[in-house]
Order: C-alpha cells, then structure tokens, then sequence
C-alpha cells in the first residue's frame, strides 16, 4: 500500500481555525448528564402537582420526541463524519456526536428517575420512552428525511448533498425543531419564556430546565458550525441560495406538524411562530453577504433570551 505524503501544511491542526475554536469550547463546557441536580425535587413537585392523565400523557409525549430526537441525530452524523476531510471539522464532529450521545444519556434518565416514578405515584400506566403512540407522523417524516440526506453523503458526496444534509441536521433539526423545544419546556417549567405556551401552572422543574439548558449550550455550537458551513458555501457562490431556500422550507410542515397535536396543555401557536422566527434568522445569515455567524461564545450563552435569539 502506498503512503501518500502531506506537505501541505506544518502542523497537525490549526488552532486558529473555526472547527478548532469550536472544538475547544466543548472541551471547556464539558459536563456529565449525570451530576444535573433536581430530579428528585422534579419528581416530588409533579406527584405533588398532580397532573391528569391526559395532561400527563403530554408531558410524555415531549419528552420522548425530544430524547429520540437526540438518539437519531447521535445516530445519523455518522456519513457527515465519514466525508469530511479536514481534521480540525472531524474533531469538531467527533465531539458533537459525543454530546449527542450524552443528549441522550440525559433525557434516558429522566424518563427513567422522574417520568416512570411518577406514573407509578399517580396509578398511570407505565410505558417505554421508544413507545410509537408519542411519535406523530410529521416527527416521522421529518427524521426520515435527515436520515436519507445523510445516508446520501456517503453515495453522491457533493456540495449541494452537503449543504441539504446541513440544513436537515444543523439548521432544521438541531436549530429550529430543538430551539423550539427548549423555549416550549423553559416556558412551561421555569420562570422564562412566554406564558402563552401555556395556561397550566407547571410546577419549576429545575433537573429538567438545568439538564436542557446545558443541551441547548451544546446545540448552539453545533448550530454554529453548521450555519458556517453553508453560508461558506453559499457565499462563495458554490452552492445556491436556492438550496437552502428549498430545503428548510419545505422540512417547515414537518416541524410545525410535530408540536401541532401537543394541544391539551400547551398553545402550539406560539411555538411554531417561534419556530418560524428562527428559521427566518437562519436564512438571513446564510444568505446576507454582510451578516455573520455569532461568535461561539454568545451561541452557548444562556443567560438572557436576547442570546438565545441569537443561537
């Protein structure tokens, strides 16, 4: 076997890079799915609480899309991994799939330590988290599709494929679908948020709103990153517009059908404008030669919900 020699550069990585930045923001924001505190108390409060079982359902519902949300897209990074070719963005990768894993690790234990115990407290039945009943035909379709544009990368691996295969994973799916989610929950079980998601008086549920704000921090790296890459592509005329255009819009049904039937206790209306607003964001950055990705510091930024606006 022949050992082609690289003499294209001097040192292994480049530190200055934006994959390279990127990646040494995980490292410092590390943090493990199991030391998120306030579970116990998020139980306790729900018993307490004693939601319905209809309004409970629901709960479940969310919870079970969003962690098998997490567990597909830890799944269907894989091709993206496989094609690319620089080291600083395969180590970037590398540990955005491992924090999806742990994305998932999170809301597998919460099902497990606050959700189950519940059920058994409240006398309703106790049910698997993978259950199909939580799973609309919408939320179906949408991670059918990401999963096809990733698998396709790996058949027909060219700039337009990798652009769609951004604007399923990065821009659709962990941008404007997960951002909703994380308003929809910071809403209903914290002080933040908009009180027109709901017009229950959910419990503060700290372990729940603790454990997604540090997802969420995650997210808005992976946003970033996929947002740099299109707009790289976009701008230098490689790829066009039209593209992403096509690709969110018509991904846009999908994600409004997965919070549409969600209608016992909370307003869908308000998450999907909201949902609607962040795609509008995502183009305009892409798209506008004069705009910029946000710094990775004001993406993972949690405090105010003018930074989360920008994530």
């Amino acid at each position: 076997m022949t050992q082609v020699e690289d003499h294209s550069r001097e040192m292994r990585l480049d530190s200055d890079s934006f994959a390279q930045g990127y990646f040494k923001n995980a490292v410092y924001r590390h943090w493990d799915p199991y030391e998120i505190e306030g579970l116990d108390d998020d139980k306790r409060k729900m018993v307490e609480y004693g939601p319905g079982e209809d309004e409970f359902d629901e709960l479940r519902t969310a919870i079970a899309r969003f962690g098998a949300g997490e567990e597909a897209v830890t799944e269907d990074l894989m091709p993206l991994a496989m094609v690319l070719e620089d080291i600083n963005d395969q180590m970037f990768l590398s540990s955005q799939i491992y924090e999806e894993a742990k994305h998932t690790q999170f809301f597998d234990r919460f099902w497990r330590e606050v959700i189950n115990p519940v059920a058994e407290e409240m006398g309703y039945e106790v049910t698997n988290p993978t259950d199909q009943r939580y799973f609309n035909d919408d939320y179906i379709a949408l991670f059918d599709k990401t999963e096809d544009a990733m698998e396709r990368l790996l058949t027909d691996d060219t700039p337009e494929n990798r652009v769609r295969a951004y604007c399923h994973y990065h821009l659709v799916v962990e941008s404007v679908l997960a951002q909703t989610g994380y308003y929809g929950f910071q809403s209903a079980f914290s002080d933040q948020g908009s009180d027109e998601v709901t017009d229950e008086d959910f419990p503060n549920s700290e372990g729940l709103v603790g454990g997604i704000a540090k997802v969420r921090s995650d997210e808005g790296r992976h946003v970033g990153f996929g947002m740099n890459k299109v707009r790289g592509y976009v701008q230098s005329g490689e790829v066009s517009e039209d593209v992403v255009q096509e690709t969110l819009q018509s991904l846009m049904p999908h994600v409004a059908g997965t919070f549409s039937d969600l209608t016992e206790s909370l307003n869908p209306g308000p998450l999907v404008a909201y949902s609607r607003d962040k795609l509008t964001r995502r183009i305009e950055i892409i798209t506008d030669a004069e705009a910029e990705v946000p710094d990775v510091d004001e993406l993972v930024e949690l405090g105010s919900d003018d930074a989360a606006a920008a994530d």
